[in-house]
């Protein structure tokens, strides 16, 4: 008891020697001060994985704008709507194998769309650490939510993604200003290709934002959809453009100065959309593959694609919905365009078929 004494009278010695001041100083200095509104507070960009030099696969927007073969690669289910790793691993060794130099992965045709994205930051990470030595992996890590794409781009490049693939905000669209916003909170982070398919988005990311963006070191380039003439009005200011649809690809390549392609139907033929990229001017092939790519693509994709992939024996024949195959007349088309085209070029091994309603699965949760 002594000492609390003690304690209590050495604390009231203490404050004594600060005296409070009276509520009349305290009005005075309010009356003093002007007041200011409020100001929007300003938050530091801090991306702390990639605030990191240990940051696996570490790469440079250069290594990405050499690129000419891209695949946008299928993500092949289980008949429970799990990812089937084993026939995706062999997917992309199949694409490795004919020369394809870089895969999207998640992106529409894998159906990132349809995933959770602790699957599709799993997906990437599995893709990174099976074949990140032989192929770039780029990440679709977009989002229309800045906050989502900023979270899943840094994961992304944490487990060792090589490039990140952005679109710009859909549905919920937001002015050039915004897009401009939206791409420089995710440039910083590393190298990067914008996506634009208005068909998709409902918004074009028209030059002015892309120049604005192209500031960036980042920018690895644009995955352009809505033509050759607008892939040739970047190229000749020496923005690097792949190609967004294939029936293009072959003339943006060599008459507007695309890059390459990220291409749909590679999945189907690497060998052959390698050597429309490579080989030079090739009328005579590109004529050859338009059938098949006109097919692919009289549905959204990877309506097409999944279709195709199931007949051909390399995937299981199970859709997430709401993604439903082709109907059979469609089906019985592609066993000829396969015919004619070669079954050679086309990737596994097993016979072309054609699948019955009953032989196809279809999964509304996964």
């Amino acid at each position: 008891m002594a000492i609390l004494k003690c304690h209590s009278a050495c604390l009231r010695e203490f404050t004594s020697q600060f005296p409070r001041p009276s509520r009349a100083d305290n009005y005075k200095s309010r009356r003093n001060v002007k007041w200011r509104s409020p100001q929007a507070a300003v938050v530091p960009n801090f991306h702390l994985p990639m605030r990191s030099l240990e940051v696996k696969n570490r790469t440079s927007a250069e290594d990405i704008k050499a690129l000419r073969l891209i695949t946008a690669i299928k993500t092949p289910y289980l008949p429970d709507g799990r990812f089937d790793l084993e026939a995706y691993d062999d997917l992309v060794n199949m694409q490795i194998e004919n020369g394809a130099e870089g895969v999207i992965v998640g992106g529409t045709t894998g159906e990132g769309q349809l995933m959770s994205w602790d699957e599709h930051i799993m997906l990437i990470g599995h893709t990174v650490n099976c074949f990140g030595g032989s192929v770039k992996v780029i990440g679709n890590t977009g989002s229309n939510s800045t906050r989502e794409a900023i979270h899943a781009t840094e994961q992304g490049f944490a487990v060792g993604m090589h490039a990140a693939l952005h679109i710009n905000p859909y549905y919920g669209k937001t002015s050039l200003e915004g897009l401009v916003s939206h791409f420089d909170s995710v440039l910083p982070m590393g190298p990067t290709i914008i996506y634009n398919v208005p068909s998709r988005t409902g918004q074009d990311i028209p030059p002015r934002v892309v120049n604005t963006v192209a500031q960036s070191p980042n920018l690895a380039g644009i995955k352009e959809c809505v033509g050759n003439d607008r892939i040739e009005q970047y190229t000749g200011n020496g923005i690097v453009v792949w190609s967004g649809n294939d029936d293009q690809c072959h003339d943006a390549r060599w008459g507007h100065g695309a890059t390459g392609v990220i291409s749909v139907t590679s999945n189907l033929i690497p060998g052959l959309m390698r050597e429309l990229m490579f080989g030079g001017k090739n009328p005579s092939l590109n004529r050859k593959l338009l059938p098949l790519m006109e097919w692919l693509f009289q549905e959204p994709n990877p309506i097409g694609l999944n279709t195709a992939l199931a007949q051909l024996g390399v995937v299981r024949p199970v859709f997430r919905l709401p993604y439903v195959p082709l109907p059979l007349a469609k089906r019985v088309e592609f066993v000829n365009l396969v015919k004619e085209i070669g079954r050679e070029n086309f990737v596994g091994e097993k016979d072309v078929k054609v699948l019955d309603d009953d032989d196809f699965v279809l999964v509304g949760r996964y």
